[in-house]
């Protein structure tokens, strides 16, 4: 199996978007394109050409660019099939798991409802690399817009049962704001504590704080950590279950 390159792209205000390379094949895709400008000019840059578009879920700000792509470069548009039809462009439908097969290099597909319904995430396992789009992020998770909290609940179930050294590439960078509300509900944690101090001087130096590694996450995130008898204790949720104690920590942070 073929290692992809990967090289990340900022878009609009927050966002993150990826091109992916598997060279023995020629082929390139970009995941989640928000804006078109931005992922053209790291194209040229980078001598590529782009074949594929692939999209974690509908949102405006990760399928912005797909149309203008696809005119551009006639590239094939890669999608959940439960949620074609708010894919822009879509040629390739998948599901709940799916290999899609980018040249040499397999990943797998989740279905990973929660922030919307038909969200989709995409593993490839030999690049250990894990596109989850909005469903977990750097120390937090998607807000729920369109699902449940337990639908969400067991995409990260689910996701959490990956590879530590797998890398999360998410779509957006909001980890400063995601450390400061875990350490109001796990102040303390002294991984935690740390990982913040670190996000703060990366982004001070205006550096990315994506991709995370997915034991990082398991040890920081408190929407992984549902578990942890602080959590528990400073939310007073001391006897309840795993859904339950996740669903009040999603409520705190829509209100923090």
């Amino acid at each position: 199996m073929a290692k992809l390159e990967i090289h990340q792209i900022p878009a609009l205000s927050d966002n993150y978007v990826y091109l992916i390379h598997e060279a023995e094949a020629g082929l390139t895709a970009v995941i989640d394109p928000a804006e078109h400008e931005p992922v053209q000019a790291a194209l040229a840059d980078k001598g590529w050409k782009l074949t594929h578009i692939i999209n974690t879920h509908h949102h405006g700000d990760h399928t912005g660019g797909n149309l203008a792509l696809k005119e551009a470069t006639g590239c094939t548009v890669v999608g959940a099939g439960i949620d074609a039809h708010r894919i822009p462009g879509i040629d390739i439908e998948v599901g709940e798991g799916d290999t899609y097969s980018f040249g040499g290099a397999d990943s797998l597909v989740y279905e990973t409802p929660g922030h919307t319904v038909g969200h989709i995430a995409f593993w490839f396992e030999e690049s250990d690399a894990l596109f989850c789009g909005d469903t977990m992020f750097a120390m937090g998770c998607g807000r729920i817009l369109e699902g449940t909290a337990e639908q969400l609940w067991d995409s990260l179930s689910r996701l959490m049962k990956l590879p530590k050294e797998t890398w999360i590439y998410c779509g957006h960078e909001y980890t400063k704001a995601n450390g400061e509300f875990a350490l109001s509900v796990e102040p303390g944690n002294q991984a935690l504590v740390d990982r913040v101090e670190e996000v703060k001087k990366l982004r001070e130096q205006d550096r990315y704080t994506v991709p995370s590694q997915l034991g990082d996450e398991l040890a920081t995130n408190p929407f992984l950590r549902v578990n942890s008898e602080e959590i528990r204790e400073v939310i007073g949720f001391e006897d309840k279950d795993d859904l339950s104690v996740f669903t009040e920590v999603r409520l705190r942070k829509d209100n923090f």
